[in-house]
């Protein structure tokens, strides 16, 4: 059974960076749908975190001459959240992996695996990439200059290691985890990362180290402090500790399992095998859904620090603004898919979609009820065909981007379909002309103006709404611009399902032109 609240997470990200486009793009994109969940009028709880410990942050740090801790505190406060902030993200909680409210629940879930006998002592020896902190199977490595094996992610030489673990009985969970997904077709998405999956399972599980032993920067295993926990096994934990496992069990079983995880393609295996045999293995319920996003590219490579491609969020927000950014990734490339970013494709979207569309039409809506009705906005005395098929068009887009965004995931469909309504509001002022009806000083011209400008703003105030989980200071500057605060509420109250019911606006409304919501672009910098 589902829970109460509906949960989002974020995948914890390491911490040996600076945070770059790819880690915002996720974290974005739970946020929107958070947000919407929200205006739903929805009970939600939205995760995201850092992953601290493990062999990459410990050399990381080392190299640059502090202690783990040092380098993680550094990271998160300098870095990790001050972007968050920047970003408008409205996460509920945001977990460290060295916390002590996870790092004790991280030992207690894995003491009870070992109590029930999921646990065993044995020995590893195989290819190691520590930037994924994950043994490789033959498949997953690439061959390099001279014939060295590479990560097939990290294009870097793995390492042979041989060490004593504990193991996890993984293996035995294929059958299971194939009669779940089977049942529950929906568990992974998109339908290529379920196939991959898939095939991946049919092939036999081999069983999870779930112990190191050659370093020590990790949760200790609670039987044998000479080891440490697998950095994967206590990340994935984050999930269950943040919400009340092992200390708050009421508050544990309102929110827990997430209804969605979002979670980068190359991490796929991790949170749609290990992470569902882990909680069948403890008897919790698992996840609702696995929603892995694809790979923003760089000159057909994938960001990342690693391979030079990073850009910091702020190089882009500094020139388009916070609201366009986070419209742009997500209406730019479907989710689950990779997508290209590149400066020219951004700019050329905001200023025809942006600019041109949204912004011109909210700003010439303001001025001409500003110039034609003293700012008041004004009744519509009569709709004809034209208002009714405006008045379609809002529910359309309503319902559209509802399912799309609310449901589906597909924000990319759900923000089209909104700005697909923006045209259609253009294209009908562009037909009814009321810069010429304005010429009419008869009682019937005047109430035809009437009605095409309360038409207009009321397109606005659904437009508003829609696109409040997106581009949420954008919307509020709308929303105070049409007068709606005072006549309806605080646009964060207005349910985004009841969108669409015509004539919210109220007449009289005092509406005026603000500053301009997407100003024109300067040349971009240097």
């Amino acid at each position: 059974m589902p829970s109460p609240t509906y949960y989002v997470s974020t995948p914890i990200y390491y911490v040996n960076d600076a945070p770059h486009l790819g880690h915002a793009y996720t974290t974005v994109a739970g946020d929107v749908l958070t947000r919407w969940h929200r205006q739903r009028g929805e009970k939600v709880w939205y995760l995201t975190g850092t992953d601290e410990h493990g062999q990459k942050i410990m050399r990381t740090a080392e190299a640059n001459g502090v202690t783990p801790q040092e380098w993680c505190d550094k990271l998160v406060g300098e870095a990790w959240q001050p972007l968050w902030e920047h970003l408008n993200i409205a996460n509920d909680d945001f977990i460290r992996t060295t916390q002590k409210r996870h790092t004790d629940r991280v030992q207690e879930f894995v003491q009870d695996l070992y109590d029930k006998g999921e646990i065993y002592k044995g020995g590893y020896e195989g290819p190691y990439c520590v930037g994924c902190e994950e043994y490789k199977l033959p498949g997953d490595l690439i061959e390099g200059e001279g014939g060295t094996q590479l990560c097939a992610i990290h294009k870097k030489p793995v390492e042979l290691l041989k060490e004593e673990n504990y193991f996890f009985k993984l293996s035995e969970y294929g059958p299971k985890l194939l009669e779940f997904y089977e049942a529950n077709p929906g568990f992974i998405q998109p339908e290529s990362a379920r196939n991959e999956v898939l095939n991946f399972v049919k092939q036999g599980l081999q069983d999870l180290s779930i112990s190191r032993s050659t370093f020590d920067w990790g949760v200790p295993v609670p039987w044998d402090t000479k080891h440490v926990i697998y950095v994967w096994v206590d990340a994935l934990l984050n999930y269950a500790t943040a919400v009340g496992y092992g200390a708050d069990q009421a508050r544990f079983e309102e929110i827990f399992p997430a209804d969605v995880h979002l979670v980068g393609k190359d991490i796929l295996r991790f949170h749609a095998i290990i992470w569902p045999a882990m909680l069948m293995a403890n008897g919790l319920p698992v996840p609702g859904r696995v929603a892995a996003n694809g790979w923003l590219m760089v000159g057909g490579e994938k960001m990342s620090k690693s391979n030079l491609t990073g850009i910091k969020p702020q190089d882009l927000t500094s020139h388009f603004g916070v609201d366009a950014y986070r419209w742009y990734f997500l209406r730019a490339i479907a989710f689950g898919q990779d997508g290209s970013f590149s400066w020219e494709d951004f700019t050329a979207r905001y200023t025809s979609e942006l600019a041109n569309d949204y912004g011109n039409l909210a700003s010439r809506v303001a001025a001409m009820v500003g110039k034609y009705f003293g700012g008041e906005l004004p009744a519509a005395p009569a709709d004809g065909d034209a208002e009714r098929a405006v008045h379609d068009g809002l529910a359309t887009a309503v319902a559209e981007a509802d399912r799309r965004i609310g449901d589906e995931l597909d924000f990319q469909g759900g923000i089209l379909a909104v700005f697909d309504f923006v045209k259609q509001v253009n294209g009908y002022l562009t037909e009814q002309e009321p810069w010429k009806v304005a010429k009419d000083e008869s009682a019937e011209g005047r109430d035809r103006l009437a009605t095409i400008l309360y038409t207009a703003a009321e397109a606005l105030r659904g437009i508003a709404v829609l696109l409040n989980p997106v581009m949420p200071e954008t919307s509020q500057k709308l929303w105070d611009s049409l007068g709606a605060e005072a006549a309806l509420g605080a646009l964060a109250g207005q349910r985004v399902q009841d969108a669409g019911a015509w004539g919210a606006s109220a007449p009289g409304a005092k509406v005026t032109k603000g500053a301009v919501l997407f100003p024109r672009l300067e040349e971009k910098p240097a």
